[in-house]
């Protein structure tokens, strides 16, 4: 099937860009890697009148440490994530995540700003986000705004980016303590979505307990799940077998799967139970290293 007609622009400055988007308003969408988007079109399933191709501009292709954060520009693709020395020192969730995106040729041209925002609950850089405490910056004519992305998606395929909003920013914080991370995923096979994945993260303190912690489930609910309940059995305790157990069973119960052809909604809260226990034991063997 062909997508519906639509209008195309491809600006070469953000400045152009946002001044058509402010024109066009809900009625534009914003195309980056495309990996989402262009299918949705071809099946109808999205009908945009008008699409505003950012890939010409300039300075959104970055990974950088400023100020104690990483700092991904919005059309940094994948696989860039994945070849980068900065990110496997900084951050061993998003190293672990960037090679289960999807395919070699999703990675190739998919984007973080645009998995972010186009928010579908099965994609694995939200729960990422998620345990690691992240944030975008969303740019307009009228200026900037720092979302957390625990406040950037709403509902399914939902964010609270504005009609003329581009997301342009991605930042994560840098861990300032001996810190461990995991991103566990089930797929029936190369670039499948997930059937569960879990993203896990801990600090420790200078007595060895866990000082900060972050538990983000996929493909579980009908948006990326922060299993906070999970995540604050966590805070103050010394890792052990038992915890991890205790916070994998609080993580099972803040997932809300459906059976499907990936299996049943049980299976999957054992998948997650399974995973938060081996993410967590990961988090303490890289942070006690």
């Amino acid at each position: 099937m062909y997508p519906a007609r639509f209008d195309y622009d491809a600006p070469t400055t953000l400045d152009e860009a946002l001044a058509v988007l402010a024109e066009r308003g809900d009625e534009a969408r914003v195309l980056a890697g495309g990996q989402s988007l262009i299918p949705m079109m071809k099946l109808r399933l999205a009908t945009p009148a008008a699409l505003v191709d950012i890939n010409r501009l300039p300075g959104l292709d970055h990974i950088d440490e400023v100020d104690g954060q990483l700092r991904f520009g919005a059309l940094v693709r994948h696989n860039a994530i994945v070849a980068s020395a900065l990110v496997r020192d900084r951050n061993a969730v998003m190293a672990a995540a960037a090679p289960w995106i999807a395919d070699p040729l999703v990675r190739n041209l998919g984007t973080i700003g645009g998995s972010l925002a186009h928010a579908d609950p099965e994609g694995d850089w939200a729960s990422v986000m998620l345990a690691c405490r992240g944030e975008v910056v969303a740019t307009s004519a009228g200026g900037e705004r720092v979302i957390p992305v625990s406040e950037l998606i709403t509902d399914m395929f939902t964010t609270s980016l504005q009609p003329g909003e581009i997301l342009t920013e991605v930042r994560v914080p840098i861990a300032s303590r001996p810190s461990g991370g995991a991103y566990l995923k089930l797929e029936r096979k190369v670039g499948d979505y997930a059937t569960v994945a879990v993203a896990t993260r801990f600090e420790l303190d200078g007595d060895g307990r866990i000082a900060d912690a972050g538990i983000a489930l996929t493909s579980v609910a009908p948006i990326n799940v922060q299993a906070t309940e999970a995540e604050q059995a966590l805070i103050g305790e010394s890792p052990s077998d038992e915890l991890f157990a205790e916070a994998a069973e609080r993580a099972a119960q803040a997932a809300n799967p459906r059976s499907d052809v990936r299996g049943s909604a049980e299976y999957k809260r054992q998948v997650v139970r399974v995973y938060v226990r081996r993410g967590l034991a990961r988090c303490h063997e890289l942070a006690a290293a």
